[in-house]
């Protein structure tokens, strides 16, 4: 009888190398594949990269599948990667925001264009290496948190099509790190002990390199006084404190970015609980009727939060406040462990004569559910 033909997306690194072994070891016909998404026009500043973008990624991936005894390609993804997460990485920047690479990579690259080569392959299932779990429940397919909640991945996964929940595999999303790198010294792979990249994967050392250059700008206090020069925009990012430059009574934070001027202001200053959000996506129908818990960034602290949709994306009303919401990230949205969707924050009130507060909601009220 024939195996059931798998799959399994190779980064070069311990996880996914783990991912492709318990597959192996479950008894499916397993099939790797690397991407090729390094930037094509310095090959050279990769060679020696220890993220997933790294020409020695896909050297380790292909030693990894003779290892195990798998078949092993490669696809050249770098122009579909340039449109999708470079460009709009650029371009987030340079309009204020702080974009979130690794939703548009899964959203837009990884996912589709390995769905699209399982079909041609013959293979009905697509595993990866992210630390999250699948199930069905009732008949749905949910996206789950990860056993490990230090690694968790499901934040940057929210963007996956529901319809293809099904056909997707996370083999080490019900183990903990440590668990997967014994299981890969007891297999003697090569990644076992290889370094977690700890960068944007496709930068080689300061994004700014990536971003490039913009006009210098202003600081500015929430009041709007101008309080001097400052490094372009692109240098910045909502919450941060070091690399400011400037003495005050009390140590300044980039409260907001708009264009050509740097907002500071005091930590307190960082609270918020309403933001809006856009380009919207749901795993599980819409939930304008519940409390769910809302994270603002990987591996943060989630809180309850009630959503309301609006004709360009949602508004989020927080039940308690929330630090440095930063325009370009993603809100993601929990009900327990599972993941029910997400958007791209992009309004964020600010308090004084350099902030802009969010519109009214549709029913003209601009005070809380509930207020």
């Amino acid at each position: 009888m024939r195996r059931e033909r798998v799959v399994c997306a190779m980064s070069g690194g311990v996880d996914s190398s783990v991912a492709a072994a318990l597959l192996v070891a479950a008894g499916y016909e397993v099939v790797g594949i690397t991407l090729e998404i390094w930037p094509a026009r310095s090959p050279e500043a990769m060679a020696h990269h220890n993220g997933c973008c790294g020409l020695g990624a896909v050297e380790d991936a292909r030693r990894v599948a003779e290892r195990l005894g798998i078949a092993h390609y490669t696809l050249n993804m770098r122009e579909a990667f340039q449109r999708a997460v470079i460009d709009p990485f650029r371009a987030e920047y340079h309009a204020g925001r702080t974009p979130n690479p690794c939703v548009n990579c899964n959203r837009f690259v990884k996912f589709d264009t390995l769905l699209a080569a399982a079909g041609d392959l013959g293979a009905s299932i697509l595993a990866t290496g992210h630390y999250a779990r699948i199930d069905d429940r009732d008949g749905r397919w949910r996206l789950r948190r990860a056993v490990d909640p230090r690694k968790d991945q499901s934040y940057v996964l929210y963007g996956i099509d529901p319809r293809v929940l099904g056909r997707l595999r996370f083999p080490v999303g019900e183990l903990t790190k440590d668990a997967v790198r014994a299981r890969a010294r007891a297999l003697g792979l090569l990644t076992a002990d290889k370094p977690d990249s700890q960068e944007i994967c496709f930068v080689p050392g300061d994004y700014r390199r990536i971003v490039g250059e913009a006009p210098p700008a202003r600081f500015c206090d929430l009041a709007g006084r101008d309080l001097g020069p400052a490094p372009p925009i692109t240098h910045f990012t909502v919450g941060q404190r070091r690399g400011i430059g400037l003495a005050g009574a009390r140590p300044y934070y980039v409260v907001a970015i708009r264009p050509g001027r740097i907002v500071l202001g005091g930590r307190e200053d960082l609270e918020v609980r309403r933001f809006e959000l856009d380009d919207l996506s749901w795993i599980e129908p819409v939930p304008e009727d519940r409390d769910l818990e809302v994270m603002v960034r990987a591996h943060g602290t989630g809180v309850p939060a009630r959503v309301e949709l609006t004709p360009t994306g949602a508004r989020v009303w927080a039940r308690s406040p929330l630090s440095a919401v930063t325009p370009g990230q993603a809100a993601v949205f929990y009900d327990g462990d599972a993941v029910v969707g997400g958007g791209r924050i992009v309004a964020v009130p600010v308090r004084g004569g350099c902030g802009s507060e969010v519109a009214p909601s549709r029913s003209g009220r601009t005070g809380s559910p509930g207020d």
